[in-house]
């Protein structure tokens, strides 16, 4: 039986219940408290509702959403009564259902290209951490390196979303634009007109490597490419090119998956191009390329110096250590976030610019001075 005596009766109702819903469940009674089956012999209670616990309370089923939505709208006695009532019987609040009029759900996506990548575990870190501190909860979806999947899973997720991070998406900027229009986004690793981006200074620090290499005696320099779709890919190259200038030659072979196994397929092509030196898309394709050569004689350093980009954990974990440029992974996460909760919070000016992160060049054992002669096997 209600309590029509409390204040809290007269308020506007929530959207988790309404007038019609309660008249529908009271007339189901406490018949539904029976077990529910499939039809083959197996039975199961079903997950307490918000009618349950309001007739165990003894008030209606809009007190017990508001003591949980809005607790100061409900006399302190029954708020506590009804979430003891509730933990008794193992009710959860429907968030989504009560997100409904507001848009409100305290979720954002963080959309990855290849969950699996290591690239990611910092970044996802960081994005959990920023996410947490305003009491949010990340939904992470896995593109696989394919833009079908990843708008596929992205329009799935947007009824459920307040934003969109996009970690080193493949899709076309048109329809990036398209989704920025339907939620607040930002977009990680690239720079894309009229869209919040975050990067990393891919020009420095390409431009850094091609110094240390020049530094220890390097001439010829391969550059082993990552997908051709990734914008990073085509900012290293051209800072490659750019920092090489007149005194080292730059190559290209590729483009391989951003991957262990994306590496080892570019071995061949490093080894024909007879450089000394070998700088890699990201660091996995770096340090598939070293086993690869490694298994076929060849000695890294000694024969062939090998830079990477990003440095991920296992970088210093390989025979040799891998040199590499180190990217605030964790940092771009959290910055992530934390942009794209202050565009969907209020309105907030986009930059003309990314927001662009520093570098640095974390140096190893995969580089060396350049010996006078090549051994090619």
């Amino acid at each position: 039986m209600s309590r029509t005596g409390d204040p809290e009766e007269s308020a506007t109702p929530d959207p988790e219940v309404s007038a019609k819903d309660d008249a529908k469940e009271s007339a189901k009674g406490d018949g539904e408290e029976s077990a529910q089956g499939d039809g083959e012999g197996r039975t199961w209670t079903r997950p307490p509702t918000i009618y349950d616990v309001a007739r165990a309370a003894g008030v209606a089923a809009s007190t017990v959403s508001r003591a949980f939505s809005r607790p100061g709208r409900v006399n302190a006695e029954t708020a506590d009564r009804i979430r003891a009532v509730a933990a008794e019987m193992g009710y959860r609040t429907n968030y989504l259902a009560r997100a409904l009029p507001t848009g409100r759900t305290s979720m954002l996506a963080l959309v990855t290209s290849d969950v699996t990548n290591p690239f990611h575990a910092e970044i996802i870190r960081g994005a959990e951490v920023a996410a947490a501190e305003a009491d949010y909860t990340i939904l992470l979806i896995d593109a696989q390196e394919d833009d079908r999947i990843e708008r596929k899973n992205i329009e799935r997720a947007l009824p459920s979303v307040e934003g969109i991070v996009l970690a080193s998406t493949r899709m076309s900027d048109s329809a990036i634009r398209m989704i920025a229009k339907q939620r607040p986004t930002v977009v990680l690793n690239r720079d894309i007109t009229d869209v919040s981006s975050i990067v990393t200074d891919n020009l420095h620090g390409a431009r850094l490597a091609v110094d240390h290499l020049a530094g220890l005696g390097h001439r010829t320099v391969v550059y082993a490419a990552g997908p051709e779709s990734s914008w990073v890919d085509g900012m290293r190259w051209r800072g490659l090119r750019e920092a090489a200038g007149a005194g080292l030659r730059m190559q290209r072979v590729g483009p391989v998956p951003p991957t262990i196994a994306g590496g080892g397929q570019a071995a061949a092509d490093v080894v024909r191009s007879a450089a000394t030196a070998v700088v890699a898309y990201n660091d996995q394709v770096a340090i598939g390329l070293m086993r690869r050569l490694q298994a076929s004689g060849v000695r890294i350093p000694e024969d062939l110096s090998v830079v990477g980009f990003d440095d991920i954990f296992v970088a210093d974990l390989v025979q040799p250590g891998l040199t590499t440029v180190a990217a605030p992974l964790r940092a771009e996460g959290h910055i992530a976030v934390r942009t794209v909760l202050s565009l969907a919070n209020g309105p907030a000016c986009r930059p003309d610019q990314p927001r662009t992160l520093p570098v640095k060049l974390v140096t190893r054992d995969s580089t060396a001075q350049r010996r006078a002669t090549r051994r090619n096997t």
